[in-house]
């Protein structure tokens, strides 16, 4: 028998900006629960999660405003671009997330969406707390210093 190839990952979206906004605490593995022509547009890798969120509905957790395009080939049977997707978690895992958010006033925000080695679309969730600005100014300045840090160590040596 031959032996199938492993895939590897593929990134098919990034909130670059997440870590910026947001302090993570703690990030998960979720599966996403997608259409078929999802599947296909998510593929050709046009998605975008930056301005979405993941919120709870009915003890589940559903993946907000993400943006998954229409699929071109698919005429009638397509699907709506921003419609909310379940996120697949085991119970406890949700619990979990759902008590955070309620207790700590904390947020769930994904960090990227992609294809596994399976080929199944999974999305990195994170659960996070807003950072006000004085925060984000402090994050600049250590990147800044860690930046001219190593600019001068190459120089004197």
């Amino acid at each position: 028998m031959a032996e199938k190839k492993e895939r590897p990952i593929k990134v098919v979206a990034e909130n670059r900006k997440a870590r910026f906004n947001y302090s993570i605490e703690d990030t998960i593995e979720a599966g996403v629960m997608l259409t078929g022509t999802e599947v296909k547009s998510a593929r050709n890798g046009k998605s975008t999660i930056a301005e979405s969120y993941a919120d709870s509905k009915g003890g589940e957790i559903w993946l907000v405003n993400a943006n998954i395009p229409e699929y071109l080939q698919a005429n009638r049977f397509n699907h709506e671009p921003r419609r909310p997707r379940k996120l697949l978690l085991h119970k406890r895992q949700i619990n979990k997330l759902i008590g955070a958010i309620e207790r700590e006033g904390m947020t769930l925000i994904p960090l990227k969406m992609y294809f596994n080695e399976q080929g199944r679309l999974k999305l990195e969730l994170a659960l996070a707390k807003g950072k006000k600005l004085h925060d984000k100014r402090e994050t600049e300045k250590k990147r800044d210093w860690s930046r001219e840090k190593s600019r001068l160590l190459r120089a004197r040596g």
